[in-house]
């Protein structure tokens, strides 16, 4: 089998981890894999690859001043795009992410190439702008297969996208905690939050959830990973709230996991996901979690009260209070760490790698009948 998969960058993030598992599990079996990439490639890829994967950057991230350029920029993308697909000559496409979908889509028409298009986040709550959204709404009809990772940010699209759409959920890994972790032992106890410094993640409302337990619980911190725009305004937070010495922004790790290991139970506060790749992490670690239940994820992976806690999205309050929860109450959080692993029995690498593998076939069968 010969796959080529498109991204923007091989970045840090959910969409790109996700990317680089399928990569190495196809490059495993023997398949010939491509990367294509927007970016010109000067950054290392953040996730390790299988050295058999081919990655090919076109350099063609560059920012537009005004519409004309953007324009120009996004033709230009799309011949180049259409040029490199038409020379690897790949058995099918795969895409991953709204913008990168719409130019795969617009370079491989007439190609007679299955391409399918990958959405990780809910399409209702992330805005990719107007004219983006037009143009997502015309080409994702002639995709081979619009996969959507929850079968609520499905139903988000129209009857027609939804004729071609699959759910498929990514995978939650095993995890093997490496003992001989060169992360510095952290003081204890600590409550982890994981995602980009940005609005979706919600962290002002985590910052302030814990601001209303901190003072009944001195010995305890937050401790939260990744990096964004919004670094800033939420180290001001910290401070607006008297939390210097409570709260920790990390920044991004290559290894989550030695941070996890250490943590005594995991928060998600997110204003919408796809499908949060932290949460399963945590919860692959045998963390017990919380997480707002926010459009869409977190409830197709939390089974409320049983391996973790649910809460209503953007309620400081009841964030508070599952937080106080947890911090109180010990029995509760080994009774919920002790069915936290089992998300990686019901999304586990082999069942989701399956669904897209049997996916692949039908797009491929369909295609040779026309």
């Amino acid at each position: 089998m010969q796959l080529t998969l498109v991204i923007h960058a091989l970045t840090a993030g959910g969409a790109e981890r996700v990317m680089s598992i399928m990569a190495n599990y196809w490059a495993a079996k023997g398949w010939n894999i491509t990367i294509v990439t927007m970016d010109d490639g000067s950054i290392p890829p953040f996730y390790d690859l299988d050295t058999r994967i081919q990655h090919i950057p076109l350099g063609l991230a560059t920012k537009s001043p005004n519409f004309i350029w953007a324009t120009w920029h996004n033709l230009r993308r799309v011949f180049i795009l259409r040029k490199t697909i038409y020379q690897l000559k790949p058995d099918a496409v795969i895409s991953f992410l709204d913008t990168t979908n719409v130019l795969t889509l617009l370079a491989t028409q007439s190609l007679k190439i299955p391409v399918i298009v990958d959405e990780q986040n809910h399409p209702a709550m992330y805005s990719i702008g107007r004219s983006w959204e037009k143009l997502r709404e015309l080409t994702y009809p002639q995709a081979s297969r619009v996969v959507a990772v929850t079968a609520r940010a499905l139903s988000y699209f129209s009857l027609a996208i939804q004729s071609r759409g699959s759910v498929i959920p990514n995978p939650a890994l095993s995890v093997k905690l490496d003992e001989n972790s060169a992360t510095p032992k952290l003081e204890k106890p600590f409550l982890i939050a994981i995602g980009r410094l940005e609005e979706q993640k919600g962290f002002d409302i985590l910052l302030q959830a814990f601001e209303q337990v901190a003072d009944s619980y001195p010995e305890w911190k937050l401790i939260i990973l990744g990096e964004g725009s919004l670094r800033p305004q939420l180290e001001s937070l910290v401070h607006q709230l008297n939390l210097a010495k409570r709260v920790h922004l990390k920044g991004v790790v290559k290894n989550p996991f030695s941070f996890l290991q250490q943590a005594e139970f995991f928060v998600m506060s997110s204003r919408y996901e796809g499908f949060p790749n932290a949460l399963c992490e945590a919860m692959a670690c045998g963390l017990p979690v919380i997480a707002t239940d926010c459009p869409s994820g977190p409830q197709e992976i939390i089974r409320n009260n049983v391996d973790g806690i649910l809460v209503p999205s953007e309620d400081v309050s009841a964030l508070a209070a599952a937080i106080k929860r947890l911090i109180s109450d010990e029995e509760e959080r080994k009774r919920l760490a002790s069915r936290a692993t089992e998300v990686t029995e019901r999304f586990s690498l082999e069942k989701v790698m399956n669904m897209w593998e049997t996916l692949l076939a039908e797009v491929i069968s369909e295609r040779k009948k026309l």
